[in-house]
């Protein structure tokens, strides 16, 4: 994830083609295929130069036109985007990508487990708080290892396959204080805020939009507490809220890239500050300290870090966890 792509800080058609080509290829034709047309047409490029810079972002433009209609090959795309763009802009204007995907729990378990228990879980830019449930999902691990909740099997299992350098837990993290901070946060037992989340999974990944849908089933059953408002506001007294005999953990998945560089450092010096740990899952060009660990190879991958400390590669859904061998001195 490169935070140039989704800032809206580069020309629409040079980051749209980095979109087609470092993001959505080899994981969704239709992304691709979508984001390589905008790319070298002048009109719909037009179109998109109209708005903010950070509402240019592809992941967010494309859910729109889906939303209102978009569906197929590019043709289907540049004709919605021009016979409905009044409408299209306005769910670009009004909406904020906000995908909520449980199953990048699979990769920050294996961290959670080895710290001191029970944790106080702060995750910021948490959407509809459903990574801030980790106890409340299944697991399975290629290695044969499957962990379950205490109260029982989850309906929601979430398969990681485990590469070199990587242990898998051998425990659920206890937790025993959870909390969030977004900006909208979703409110989970509100459709039309649920149907938006579904929207923005990309269109091949049924998978994850089963799963999607079965988090928020666990969700409503006891809603995460999700605070509106700046993390860079409230992640400091948020966190003094945290019960002083927990471990604090300050989490976040893809979310960073979508702060200007300003913002993030100001994020990573305030986060410094807090006690407990600082658990980060971003793409490798997101934070200065892993910008290094990106080659042909690992590109698309996210870096797991532990207190600013690179510790393996993780696929951007979830899927995947690797060591960084050698890489790292």
């Amino acid at each position: 994830m490169d935070p140039v792509t989704h800032l809206g800080t580069a020309p629409v058609a040079r980051a749209y083609r980095a979109f087609a080509e470092r993001e959505a290829r080899g994981t969704s034709p239709t992304y691709e295929a979508w984001a390589l047309g905008i790319s070298e047409d002048d009109e719909v490029v037009a179109l998109l130069e109209s708005l903010p810079a950070p509402k240019r972002q592809p992941n967010l433009v494309l859910a729109a036109a889906r939303l209102h209609g978009a569906a197929g090959g590019y043709d289907a795309l540049r004709s919605t985007l021009l016979t409905r763009w009044d409408q299209v802009a306005t769910t670009i204007r009004t909406r904020a990508t906000q995908t909520n995907e449980a199953g990048r729990c699979a990769t920050l378990l294996p961290f959670l487990a080895t710290l001191p228990q029970p944790l106080a879980l702060l995750e910021v830019g948490a959407s509809a708080g459903l990574c801030l449930l980790p106890d409340r999902y299944s697991y399975r691990y290629d290695d044969g290892t499957a962990l379950d909740p205490a109260d029982g099997p989850s309906p929601v299992v979430l398969p990681c396959t485990l590469g070199p350098g990587v242990a898998p837990p051998r425990q659920m993290p206890e937790v025993a204080w959870r909390a969030g901070i977004d900006l909208a946060p979703v409110d989970v037992t509100d459709a039309d805020a649920c149907a938006w989340l579904e929207i923005l999974v990309w269109p091949e990944h049924d998978e994850r939009r089963d799963r999607l849908g079965a988090a928020l089933a666990i969700a409503r059953a006891q809603p995460p507490r999700v605070v509106a408002g700046d993390l860079l506001d409230l992640v400091v007294p948020l966190a003094s809220e945290a019960p002083p005999d927990a471990t604090l953990v300050v989490l976040h998945s893809a979310v960073l890239a979508y702060l200007d560089p300003q913002a993030r450092a100001r994020f990573v010096d305030l986060v410094r500050t807090l006690p407990g740990h600082w658990l980060s899952n971003e793409g490798a060009l997101v934070l200065p300290g892993t910008a290094a660990l990106v080659s042909d190879g690992t590109e698309r991958s996210f870096v797991v870090c532990v207190d600013g400390s690179p510790q393996a590669y993780a696929d951007p859904h979830g899927r995947a966890l690797t060591g960084l061998g050698p890489r790292v001195g």
